[in-house]
């Protein structure tokens, strides 16, 4: 009964943001010089890539994929390398058309990226080496540095940050 009130009270009509469903969908990690690495002094350098792919799956369902890649180096040698396509179904429903780009390219990458961020560290510890703090991101930020470098241009899916 709650639940037929609950759906009466809500317009057909008013925007609907769900997420149905979250998911790791590829995951890699590459320690090249272990175990050698380990005897040397720990000074890495930390180079941290984004990119976000968006698919349309029909209904108001939408797949978003956030890639992090994370290389480490030190003294000019690759250390290792650790990478995750964390990715959601969203459905998204009744949103303005100019409100669509920013949920896929800015919220929902939003959403993803503490689950990428763990699975990251989870596979740099389980590697053998000291664990890692991934500053928060401002997706926010970069998909409007991206909307303003796009300008002129037809568009893409594919959002590389």
């Amino acid at each position: 009964m709650a639940e037929q009130n609950q759906r009466t009270n809500t317009p057909d009509n008013g925007p609907e943001f769900a997420i149905q469903r979250l998911y790791i969908k590829d995951l890699s990690f590459e320690a090249p010089r272990s175990p050698q690495v380990f005897l040397e002094e720990w000074q890495p350098e930390l180079n941290m890539d984004l990119a976000t792919k968006v698919n349309d799956l029909g209904e108001d369902n939408h797949e978003v994929v956030l890639t992090v890649t994370v290389t480490v180096t030190m003294k000019e040698s690759h250390i290792f390398l650790a990478e995750v396509q964390q990715g959601g179904i969203f459905t998204i429903k009744n949103f303005p058309k100019e409100e669509m780009r920013p949920m896929l390219g800015s919220f929902c990458p939003n959403i993803l990226y503490p689950y990428a961020r763990e699975a990251i560290t989870d596979m740099v510890v389980r590697g053998g080496f000291p664990q890692l703090y991934l500053a928060p991101v401002n997706f926010d930020a970069l998909f409007e540095q991206h909307e303003q470098s796009e300008e002129g241009n037809s568009g893409t899916e594919d959002r590389v940050h």
